[in-house]
């Protein structure tokens, strides 16, 4: 079957809608009589809560409700855990998720306490504001080791610690490695804690119709089905008296995979209660401790090598911080433990994560989800060993590469999905030559640094390598019809954040049934359109879902021809299906349109056959026995102003193997906003202690980036190549993984940005840059 669409650079179906206005997002949602909701937060990191005086709340005009712990029953039970915890042996686990409203203590800045519900968002928030908490502030934990000391405060009252889980996987022994190395590398490495801050914040608005006894939910989360069916859990629904419906979403980025955050819970319960729609949105304010947030981490790490660099083990002790609950499991440290392999033969492996608990906002999967962790500390070690051993950096990567044909490539710890991670495919020196090639490598180390650095300028290149597993599991599902009127409509229980699925999944069908791409309907996130599907997370999308459309169409497409063939008195081969019509191949004007033969699939009368099925219709699931492998290069330029700590990224690469390309006008975008997302958002959310009870404030503190100076830019020069490997798992191909969502470029910042001060925080000094900002500079090479 040739192929018209698959692997070409389609313009994305949905941008006429998105840039006229006339795509849907959840604030577009205005029902009558509908209500708006506010939450009233926690101040405290720490606090037990003495009581909650609603009294002045409801004496406000125009509000309807105000909700406490105390009213909610049995909703206001702790939430699911989500992931439990993989099959490691000797594995520690303690599960703690978060409920809708804190009833004895809040655990973190934010905490719901009481939920106003008024006829206006400005009445609510006033009434918010109205409600008073008597609170009796206690301690917070807020640094990772202190946590753990045996008299820490407590975060849960029934634990003995601050340990929310601990696990070690190993292979190969690593003491032994270190006793015969050239040369052991020992670090202490920190990765920062983050928020997501999407363009569109989170949102839940929620109607109970009454009479048809049904609850519809519009949502901004990555995973309706799973929502809808705890929703229908919850309130002793059935499912199908539950509609979720996940709109065109403005980021996901991973906290919108969580479940069940309080206003998913509040929203629809308030509005069967009250009988009219209810309506919350977050605002940015909220987003920075109502919203799940990144990781932060401290990796104790060792690499053990011989005198030619290459590896003979590593051993990584680290910290994570899961924040107050840990209702995603452990995902994201799991993920760090099993990246830091990277691409390279690792022949003893010993890793140990202990998860703690501490008084800051929960974290769940963000943008990699705790995979660049594992590449920061493994490619750390490695530019190190490399200056000390006296070996190129790129040179000490390649020869630890695994070879091209040693794939499959067993790596025998336990990844995410549960399964021992493999790697399906890799070749990773080609791609390492191409990033060196477009970044000018060995001119810049020869004649550009050296003359940069003559006139004093602080310049460096970077060059990262990595592995990323994509495409698991657990499944997803797929409906593709056609219609009468000749389209062709698809139906998928994934929703969509900006990934270009309405155009990348109609280009594997309009090959498979043979129309036009802008002939396709994709409808995605509405569980009354599909029942089944997993949700939009880990890169998996054209790999799985992909997958399902891919089998969905082919048995379109034999339904297709072989009605036509019954219709045409011909044989199968005869027929050509192209331009939405079967036509009889070599003989003009036999031909009958798509939409004729689709009422032919369902007649109002007559006999059909026995074992056939109306319609030209067909749904498929696809669940792969273990995820995809990506891979790629980074390399970076940067120059470095020692007086601001001003990072100038003067020129990014990014050669990146993703499989067999879909579309790759939307790769180049994926990539681009998935490296522009990083560079233009790099900073972190600091966490201080302010005042004499030791509260717990949070500031965020963005990195300077992309001032003009002499030699400067205003933007970074940025290449991105696609590579497509030879050997792959997914839709033809299918697309493992890039970045995920395309970014304005040319944004700029002062090079010393202000911080705006928290109530009850004093800025620091800013005479000069900080300590750890001056070691990092020596350290640029």
């Amino acid at each position: 079957m040739a192929t018209r669409y698959f692997g070409a650079p389609v313009t994305r179906n949905e941008d006429g809608r998105l840039l006229t206005g006339r795509a849907l997002f959840v604030d577009d949602i205005d029902l009558p009589n509908m209500l708006h909701a506010a939450l009233v937060r926690s101040p405290h990191a720490h606090a037990r809560i003495r009581a909650v005086d609603t009294t002045a709340a409801l004496r406000r005009p125009g509000v309807v409700a105000v909700y406490t712990a105390a009213d909610l029953g049995e909703v206001g039970r702790p939430g699911p855990l989500l992931v439990p915890p993989p099959p490691i042996k000797d594995i520690v686990f303690h599960e703690r998720t978060q409920v809708p409203l804190a009833k004895d203590k809040v655990k973190h800045v934010g905490e719901p306490v009481a939920f106003v519900v008024a006829e206006s968002r400005y009445v609510a928030e006033d009434a918010a504001a109205d409600v008073a908490v008597d609170y009796d502030p206690l301690p917070a934990v807020v640094d990772l080791e202190a946590a753990l000391r045996p008299k820490a405060p407590l975060v849960h009252d029934d634990l003995h610690s601050n340990m929310a889980a601990r696990a070690r996987q190993a292979r190969g022994d690593y003491a032994s490695a270190a006793a015969r190395a050239h040369k052991v590398i020992r670090r202490r490495l920190t990765y920062d804690r983050g928020a997501s801050h999407p363009i569109e914040t989170r949102g839940v608005v929620a109607q109970w119709d009454d009479k048809a006894d049904r609850l519809t939910v519009w949502d901004t989360t990555q995973a309706p089905v799973f929502l809808r069916g705890g929703l229908a859990a919850l309130f002793g629904l059935s499912e199908h008296q539950v509609r979720v419906v996940a709109p065109f979403i403005g980021g996901g980025f991973g906290p919108k995979i969580m479940l069940f955050y309080p206003e998913e819970v509040l929203v629809p319960w308030a509005a069967r209660r009250l009988d009219r729609p209810v309506k919350w949105i977050e605002d940015r304010h909220e987003h920075f401790f109502a919203t799940t947030q990144e990781r932060g981490q401290t990796h104790d790490a060792e690499m053990a090598v011989d005198k030619d660099g290459r590896i003979l083990g590593i051993k990584d002790v680290f910290l994570h911080d899961t924040g107050a609950y840990d209702p995603y499991g452990l995902t994201v440290p799991i993920n760090s433990q099993c990246t830091l392999l990277g691409p390279y033969v690792v022949p003893a492996y010993d890793s140990t994560f202990t998860a703690v608990f501490t008084n800051k906002p929960i974290v769940t999967p963000y943008r990699g989800a705790g995979r660049q962790h594992g590449v920061f500390v493994v490619e750390r070690l490695l530019d190190i060993a490399a200056r000390e051993l006296g070996i190129d950096r790129t040179e000490i990567r390649r020869r630890n590469y695994i070879a091209p044909d040693a794939f499959p490539y067993k790596n025998e710890i336990i990844y995410q999905d549960f399964t021992a991670l493999e790697y399906d495919s890799g070749n990773y020196g080609p791609i390492l030559d191409k990033a060196l090639d477009l970044v000018g490598y060995e001119r810049f180390l020869k004649e550009e640094q050296p003359r940069l650095r003559a006139q004093g300028r602080h310049v460096g290149i970077g060059v990262v390598s990595y592995v990323e597993g994509t495409g698991i599991g657990p499944y997803e599902g797929a409906r593709v019809q056609v219609q009468a009127s000749g389209k062709v409509s698809l139906a998928t229980g994934v929703g969509t954040q900006g990934q270009g699925h309405f155009t990348s999944f109609a280009q594997i069908i309009a090959d498979q049934v043979g129309v036009d791409v802008r002939d396709v309907d994709v409808v995605t996130g509405d569980t009354d359109q599909f029942y089944w599907g997993a949700g939009t997370f880990a890169s998996r999308g054209a790999v799985v879902a992909g997958n399902a459309i891919n089998e969905a169409a082919k048995v379109v497409r034999q339904k297709i021809l072989r009605l036509a063939a019954e219709h045409f008195e011909c044989a199968e081969a005869d027929l050509e299906l192209e331009n939405g019509e079967v036509s009889v191949t070599g003989v003009p004007g036999r031909s009958i349109k798509l939409g004729v033969l689709a009422g032919r699939a369902n007649p109002m009368r007559g006999a059909v056959k026995p074992g056939t099925e109306p319609g030209l219709e067909a749904t498929s699931y696809f669940g792969p026995p273990m995820g995809a492998t990506a891979s790629g290069v980074h390399a970076m330029i940067v120059e470095i102003d020692p007086e601001t700590m001003a990072v100038d990224i003067r020129k990014y690469v990014v050669v990146h193997d993703c499989g067999t390309v879909i579309n790759p006008l939307i790769l180049a975008g994926q990539i681009q906003g998935g490296a522009g997302d990083r560079q233009r958002v790099l900073r972190r959310t600091d966490f201080r202690r302010a005042g004499p009870d030791q509260e717990c404030v949070a500031r965020r503190v963005p990195a300077a980036d992309g001032s003009r100076r002499a030699g400067g830019h205003d933007r970074p020069h940025r290449d991105a190549i696609a590579a497509q490997s030879a050997r792959h798992q997914g839709c033809r191909g299918g697309g493992r993984d890039s970045g995920r969502r395309p970014v304005r470029a040319g944004s700029r910042r002062r090079a010393r940005p202000r911080t705006p001060r928290p109530r009850g925080a004093r800025h620091p000094a800013q005479s000069q840059p900080p300590l750890e900002a001056r070691a990092r500079l020596r350290a640029i090479v």
